[in-house]
C-alpha cells in the first residue's frame, strides 16, 4: 500500500455539520514502530557508525511485514535524527523491511505518555515481537465522566 492509497482509505468524518480529521476503516491499524532496541539492537545517536551493522529481531522482521501485508499502516517512530535518515532508509531496504514511512527526532528518554483525540493503544516491546493478545490492564485517562472502553 502506497501513500495515496492511505489517503484513499480515509474516511471522512462530520460532527454538527463540520469536518473533523478522517479516520481508517476498522480492521486497520496505524502502527508506530521504535527502530533501536524494538526491531535491531539498542544503537545511541551518539555512535550512528554502529547503526549500519545493527543486528535485526528476526521476529520484528516477519511481524511487521505480515502486519503490512494484511494492509496495516506501518510507519516507524525513531529518536534517530534527519541525520540518520539515509543511513536507516538503507539499513530497512537491505533487511526486506515493508513500511510506509518514517518518523524522525522522537523525545529520547521514555516514559511515553500519548495524548491523542483518536484511540491510542500502546505495546510495551520486552524482546521478542508476536500477533498481539487481548490483554486487561488499568490506565490513566482523563476525568471528564465518560470512563467507558472503547
Amino acid at each position: 500500500m502506497k501513500q495515496e492509497d492511505i489517503e484513499k482509505n480515509l474516511q471522512t468524518i462530520t460532527e454538527n455539520g463540520e469536518h473533523l480529521s478522517p479516520i481508517l476503516p476498522a480492521g486497520i491499524k496505524n502502527y508506530l514502530i521504535d527502530i533501536d532496541g524494538t526491531i535491531c539492537d539498542d544503537i545511541p545517536n551518539e555512535e550512528p557508525e554502529r547503526m549500519v551493522t545493527a543486528a535485526v529481531y528476526p521476529d520484528a522482521l516477519i511481524t511487521l511485514n505480515k502486519w503490512y501485508d494484511e494492509g496495516h499502516i506501518i510507519f516507524f517512530f525513531t529518536s534517530r535524527t534527519e541525520a540518520h535518515r539515509e543511513i536507516t532508509e538503507t539499513w530497512l531496504k537491505e533487511h526486506g523491511f515493508k513500511y510506509h514511512g518514517m518518523l524522525m527526532g522522537k523525545p529520547r528518554g521514555g516514559n511515553y505518555h500519548w495524548i491523542d483525540n483518536h484511540l491510542v493503544k500502546a505495546t510495551r516491546y520486552r524482546g521478542k515481537f508476536t500477533d498481539l493478545i487481548d490483554k486487561e490492564v488499568t490506565i490513566q485517562v482523563f476525568d471528564d465522566g465518560n470512563h467507558d472502553a472503547e
